[in-house]
């Protein structure tokens, strides 16, 4: 299948990882799976930027989603919070159904979506190059942070869900995808040369 603009393309994952002579959805499982320990891991470790200290997870839904393709990585994000729903402590602070209506909820649901929509433009041709790479994660960063702004407003309202949930984290969402620019089409340039 060609790799160009506007038609579907062979998903990341699967040039990295060929499935010639292995089982697709065992292989899948395998990486449903990982994708869910880099969640994991990814929102436990904070790493010190200013103005406020980050995780790389946004960074780690921006690699499964251009990697994977829509459905993998959509699959990927709903099993993680799957896994958090049923208490594995996969979230920042633990996990269960509490932490799926708490503040934070609205992001956790917005990265679900925008894994689907990132992926689904990544399915498009849309990480090849640094020019097209920027729409996805652009559209994906909206999305998340519209869900997240939204329900976190309905708990402390507008002004302060901006105040507290979007602007001190700007600089480090900028940081995240320009790391992301640079390391997905450089991974799609490897696999062409």
């Amino acid at each position: 299948m060609k790799r160009i603009f506007g038609k579907e393309a062979i998903p990341l994952i699967n040039i990295l990882i060929p499935t010639t002579g292995v089982n697709t959805y065992l292989k899948n499982i395998i990486l449903i799976i990982f994708g869910t320990i880099l969640l994991t891991l990814s929102s436990k470790i904070q790493v010190p930027f200013w103005p406020v200290p980050m995780t790389m997870q946004t960074f780690v839904v921006f690699i499964i989603a251009m990697a994977y393709g829509w459905k993998l990585s959509f699959l990927t994000l709903a099993t993680y919070l799957i896994e958090g729903a049923f208490g594995l402590p996969v979230f920042a602070k633990g996990g269960g159904m509490l932490y799926l209506t708490g503040p934070t909820a609205g992001y956790l649901y917005g990265m679900v979506v925008a894994a689907g929509i990132m992926g689904y433009l990544a399915d498009r041709g849309y990480g090849q190059s640094v020019i097209k790479c920027i729409i996805p994660l652009a559209i994906g960063t909206v999305v998340i942070f519209v869900f997240g702004i939204g329900y976190l407003s309905t708990i402390i309202g507008f002004e302060k869900a901006i105040a507290a949930g979007l602007m001190p984290f700007i600089p480090s969402e900028l940081f995240k995808i320009a790391l992301a620019l640079f390391i997905i089409p450089s991974i799609w340039k490897y696999t062409k040369a």
